[in-house]
């Protein structure tokens, strides 16, 4: 009898603890998808070592939509895990997060805890560039991001070893196969004896402990318009003047060689007069000729939005900014090297943030940009 009981008993914690591991799965899953399905995810490109393991943690991390394995760096097209190292390729992550949910130097904090960075040769038990340590980024401010979270990793002086990070520019992602996604899930066991063999796991202990999890506090005022909501229409009539009110809400154009920043030759960075967003710098200015502040290109691709514009009797390329929905001006094909382009923006959707006021209006990370 008690046999039976004792079978029994066995069969009840086994489907309670089933239930639990799918109930968790399910759980992680829809938080996931919450995550996925808000609006304004961004994404960035690391590598750290085997994607296995990058993926992993990173998909772990609370704001973090979607972590995928693939290819990047390298010059070969159409890498697949058996050629990607001859084509020059690391193995990456691509990172899909939410910015209001955790901010781009938290995520890279964390991801410098859960790698060996001072490892330029490899990572762990893989060696060879395929598996060395590198950041991918796309625009000026993770560039500069990037480089402040390396100093600080740097000066907290937890790793003895000179760090070996390249921060470099992105190149085009290639998913890896699909039987590399996900597979901490789909090869648990497999996954887990790699990991601990690795000496992965052994190494953060070392040198994190339970720090390696916690993510560093952060001002979020530097990013303050990723959170920016528009007005409504008449707060905006009060909060403009009546011509920027008319080329940022109603798609007008402002005279030419009368306006404010047509000829400004000042160091500092050029963001949307309604939410401040950055968008341009000075010094990717030109002078154009035309009576308009003119650009070679942006200072934040991520906060320009091109639209077709079938009106003035032609075709043109309209710029508008993201977080505001402003209408800034036109992209053309007549500009100088190294782009060919030219920005041709309205000085009334503009606001011109001197570079000596940048750090106390919350522009900082820029600063390096000007020092270059």
């Amino acid at each position: 009898m008690k046999k039976y009981i004792y079978l029994g008993i066995g069969l009840i914690i086994s489907i309670s603890l089933i239930s639990i591991i799918f109930m968790n799965k399910n759980n992680n899953q829809n938080k996931k998808a919450q995550i996925a399905a808000s609006e304004g995810l961004e994404s960035t490109i690391l590598a750290g070592g085997c994607f296995w393991c990058v993926e992993a943690d990173l998909e772990k991390l609370d704001g973090v939509a979607e972590a995928i394995s693939g290819y990047s760096g390298g010059e070969s097209k159409n890498p697949t895990y058996e050629n990607y190292a001859e084509g020059g390729h690391r193995e990456v992550v691509k990172v899909k997060y939410n910015p209001n949910q955790i901010t781009y130097k938290q995520l890279l904090h964390y991801f410098f805890k859960h790698i060996d960075p001072t490892d330029g040769q490899g990572s762990f038990g893989d060696r060879g560039k395929q598996y060395s340590p590198a950041i991918y980024y796309e625009t000026e401010q993770e560039k500069e991001s990037a480089k402040q979270v390396l100093k600080e990793i740097e000066q907290s002086s937890v790793l003895k070893e000179k760090l070996q990070v390249p921060v470099l520019e992105k190149q085009k992602f290639w998913p890896a196969e699909e039987y590399h996604q996900d597979y901490y899930q789909k090869n648990s066991i497999r996954y887990k004896v790699y990991r601990k063999a690795s000496g992965r796991d052994s190494f953060i202990k070392k040198h994190w402990g339970q720090s390696a999890d916690k993510l560093p506090k952060e001002n979020n005022k530097e990013t303050s318009w990723k959170k920016f909501e528009k007005p409504d229409q008449q707060e905006l009539k009060q909060k403009l003047t009546p011509i920027q009110y008319k080329v940022t809400q109603e798609d007008e154009t402002e005279t030419a060689f009368d306006n404010a920043y047509w000829n400004n030759e000042q160091e500092g960075i050029y963001v949307d007069v309604v939410s401040g967003e950055p968008l341009f710098s000075s010094k990717h200015k030109f002078e154009s000729g035309t009576g308009w502040p003119s650009f070679y290109k942006p200072l934040e691709p991520n906060n320009i939005v091109e639209k077709e514009d079938k009106g003035f009797f032609s075709t043109r390329t309209e710029i508008r900014s993201k977080h505001a929905d402003s209408h800034v001006g036109h992209v053309f094909e007549d500009g100088p090297e190294p782009t060919g382009l030219r920005y041709c923006m309205n000085s009334a959707a503009l606001k011109f943030i001197p570079k000596e006021e940048m750090k106390e209006k919350g522009y900082g990370e820029y600063l390096d940009h000007f020092e270059k």
